[in-house]
């Protein structure tokens, strides 16, 4: 197998988490069993921020391993027939690794919400607070990021580390 030569950028994978709108989160959970959750979030400026319910099992792992995994794939194409040829599909995809944190403290939560809920709607008015408290807001500060574009049986590999 050749190696794999990265491309030291973050620029196309930002995008490519910007464009996404769902992603899948992987968690241990307080006994150490994987836990992989697929769930809406913004990106911004390399950190992940979702919210959620008060109560549950993410935030549960999250407060017992706070280290995560989060990824985001697209295809950009159905997969082509290869009579013989290796598979190839066309297709994105961005892992990232970090550190998930509750986040607490009311004005940085309000803070933190409202540029989660400006990821979506630009325009959006600031949450109300009895929105604010009711719900939970994460935020996962990225330590790096790996991603992979596969376009037309070719391969580009990106790495950015925070």
């Amino acid at each position: 197998m050749a190696e794999r030569r990265f491309i030291d950028s973050r620029q196309e994978m930002e995008t490519i988490l910007r464009e996404v709108g769902m992603g899948f989160l992987g968690l241990s959970d307080p006994s150490g069993v994987p836990y992989v959750v697929p769930l809406n979030y913004g990106y911004v400026d390399g950190r992940i921020l979702f919210h959620c319910s008060l109560k549950g099992r993410k935030l549960d792992c999250i407060r017992a391993h706070p280290a995560v995994s989060f990824t985001v794939a697209r295809q950009s194409r159905q997969v082509q027939p290869h009579y013989g040829d290796p598979c190839h599909i066309d297709s994105d995809s961005v892992i990232c690794t970090g550190h998930a944190r509750i986040v607490e403290e009311l004005p940085e939560k309000a803070a933190l919400l409202n540029e989660f809920n400006r990821c979506f709607q630009p325009d959006a008015d600031d949450l109300s607070e009895a929105r604010i408290r009711g719900c939970a807001l994460v935020e996962i500060r990225l330590t790096e990021m790996t991603g992979r574009r596969e376009l037309s049986k070719a391969t580009t590999y990106w790495r950015w580390r925070f």
